[in-house]
């Protein structure tokens, strides 16, 4: 299967993910910053013109880093989303959470404050919102932060999930762009201490 790869947290979600599994992709390099992503050839495979996109051995192709990673998930002998269905809904339900309260409010945060000159000719973007963006997920992260003071080692308890390569890609990238973590965030910063010293951190 080809990933096709760029800059940026999401795509890093979904190799970080599949190191996780063991799954071998084949990477094809995406130059964001030039707008390839805009250009119709890359629009041919996924209109949405977002990274990343899976292409299947079929010529299909999957897009949204949900998608593509539920779809390894079914694939793999490895489950990180659960082997029950109500381990898979407990999954599905912190990666809501995490995506809704805290990695868009980032995400858009970058966007409209200093990704700015890279976004404002590709969607439309709100700077005014920017610094209030920021401080909601501040707020989120710190909500987190006590949901995880009950000692669980992972987002969902004491099993890795989905879930966690999601937060901890985008936590990295905000950590790169003027959003760190708070120090007083102790127990996140000790998961996510763990969760960098993983191998699969560096996909």
């Amino acid at each position: 299967m080809k990933l096709y790869n760029s800059m940026g947290p999401n795509p890093h979600i979904v190799r970080m993910f599949a190191a996780e599994l063991g799954t071998e992709l084949q990477l094809i390099n995406i130059d964001l910053l030039a707008g390839e992503n805009r250009e119709p050839a890359f629009l041919a495979r996924n209109p949405a013109g977002q990274l990343p996109a899976l292409e299947l051995e079929s010529g299909e192709i999957l897009a949204e880093v949900t998608a593509i990673c539920e779809y390894l998930d079914e694939l793999s002998a490895t489950t990180l989303f659960g082997d029950s269905p109500i381990e898979r809904a407990q999954t599905r339900m912190w990666a809501r959470r995490l995506d809704l309260s805290i990695c868009e409010p980032m995400l858009n945060g970058f966007r409209y404050s200093e990704g700015l000159s890279i976004f404002q000719d590709r969607m439309i973007t709100i700077p005014e919102a920017a610094e209030g963006l920021k401080r909601v997920a501040q707020d989120r992260l710190l909500w987190l932060d006590q949901q995880m003071a009950d000692g669980r080692r992972f987002i969902v308890g004491e099993r890795l999930t989905f879930a966690d390569v999601f937060l901890y890609c985008i936590l990295k990238f905000g950590s790169s762009v003027g959003q760190p973590m708070s120090p007083d965030y102790m127990h996140i910063a000790e998961w996510y201490q763990r969760m960098a010293a993983r191998p699969s951190a560096g996909a």
